[in-house]
């Protein structure tokens, strides 16, 4: 879709359009996220009204979060709506509950977009608007939040680092009172959520209680407030920018030096744990939270293995590198696997697949894994490994010691076995027993963990 002008003083259907031609390119899928409520009852309509002039192939996906005992009327609801329109629609039905130090409001957020990482789709489209934007803004402030949080939400962005789905909100410069107004033009119906009238969340306190104040004395502070968040938005930005050229400076090889952490102010340092943490498309920590995180890793020496584990993140330390990864259950397997020859050997279990690649140096010799069974196994102590025929057999603890793998990953790594004879282990080579000669084809197992 071609650049257009942004309109000073746009309809809804302007600014969705403007938005499009900006984010998105010829036959992009765009997934409307339908809850049932005005909001997004009008962006599904007026993004169906586009549709005959723009080239874009057009779902909705509903999640019913199971919170409400009219979770599955407006469920039923959407589905009309969208019957009537023409446009499919997922419906997603979860239980979400509400856990230690996470609000309802962000279980349910959090529940949504792992709904929303399944769907086939280019954008996600979302219906936040600029009272949205506004409320945002105000309640992260009163929670203390740095640069980023201040910023508010961005128009488009990915779903998570690693993928390619981004999410898109066309309304962040759209009034509540607009869409209203849009709604009863096109006589739409639409659902309501009970809890939007419960000040005990004080998104509906600011909403009800409090804005009605500041707009009888400051009837523009939507657009104020807005402008401040493109701001904090801007300087983030630049935030970001200086983490990634410390990351440059502090990483190798994906890991954290230390010594190179201390060589950076504390402002920094805590920049740049906050930039690598969203990298991991991790919740942040608190304030409080990642001092200590900082505080422990500036005092890690060499021989420290430090093991810090927060949300779903978990920090490792090793020789004086850190590595900052999704938290990891230590697989657990009780007999061995056996492989029935698959070219691509799946380890559940184990977190991964081992490949097999046909080569003319350097391999197994097949022949010599005929006789018996080829099983993967767990390390559990005492093996005895002869990877270099120059050298006697030696403990694989000793082995994996000198190569440097940490620790955490010694008992994660699948040894494959021919009979009770260790055969293979990933990052440390093939027995001697088990080697091909030079220029015999050979095969040669290739790790590759999730």
């Amino acid at each position: 879709m071609a650049s257009s002008r942004k309109p000073k003083q746009s309809s809804i259907l302007e600014q969705i359009e403007y938005t499009l031609r900006e984010q998105a390119a010829e036959q992009n899928r765009l997934t409307v996220a339908l809850s049932g409520g005005v909001d997004s009852v009008v962006l599904l309509h007026a993004l169906h009204t586009l549709s005959g002039s723009m080239n874009f192939e057009l779902s909705a996906v509903h999640v019913e979060h199971g919170i409400s005992p009219f979770a599955s009327q407006w469920s039923n609801f959407c589905q009309a709506r969208c019957d009537a329109l023409g446009i499919p629609l997922q419906i997603s039905r979860l239980q979400v509950k509400k856990t230690p130090q996470v609000s309802l409001e962000a279980a349910a957020r959090h529940a949504r977009y792992q709904i929303f990482k399944q769907i086939q789709t280019d954008f996600i489209v979302l219906a936040q608007h600029q009272d949205d934007q506004v409320e945002t803004i105000l309640l992260q402030l009163l929670r203390g939040a740095g640069v980023k949080g201040l910023g508010g939400m961005p128009v488009a962005r990915k779903l998570d680092t690693s993928g390619t789905v981004k999410l898109l909100r066309p309304l962040l410069d759209i009034t509540r009172a607009t869409i209203m107004q849009y709604a009863q033009q096109y006589q739409l119906e639409w659902v309501t959520d009970e809890s939007n009238e419960d000040i005990t969340y004080d998104r509906n306190f600011l909403r009800h209680n409090i804005f009605p104040l500041i707009e009888a004395r400051l009837p523009a502070y939507r657009h104020t407030l807005s402008r401040a968040g493109c701001h904090l938005a801007e300087a983030s930005h630049l935030l970001d920018e200086l983490a990634d050229s410390d990351s440059k400076f502090a990483m190798k090889n994906g890991e954290l030096r230390i010594e190179s952490l201390r060589q950076l102010s504390l402002p920094r340092a805590k920049n740049l744990l906050r930039y690598l943490f969203s990298q991991q498309d991790a919740m942040q920590p608190s304030t409080v939270k990642l001092a200590e995180i900082l505080r422990q890793l500036l005092r890690a020496g060499d021989d420290t293995r430090l093991h810090l584990i927060f949300g779903e993140v978990e920090i490792r330390c090793f020789k004086g590198l850190v590595k900052i990864q999704p938290a990891r259950i230590p697989p657990k397997i009780t007999t061995p696997l056996i492989w029935h020859g698959e070219q691509t050997w799946i380890l559940e279990s184990l977190g991964g697949a081992i490949e097999w690649r046909r080569q003319a140096n350097g391999g197994i010799d097949p022949q010599k894994l005929i006789d018996q069974s080829v099983t993967a196994r767990l390390r559990i102590g005492g093996e005895r490994f002869q990877p270099d025929c120059q050298r006697p057999r030696r403990s694989l603890k000793k082995i994996l010691q000198e190569a440097s793998i940490p620790p955490w990953e010694r008992d994660t790594l699948p040894l494959i076995y021919s009979g009770d004879r260790l055969v293979w282990v990933p990052g440390i080579g093939i027995d001697c027993f088990f080697q091909a000669l030079p220029g015999e084809w050979s095969i040669m197992p290739i790790w590759l963990p999730n």
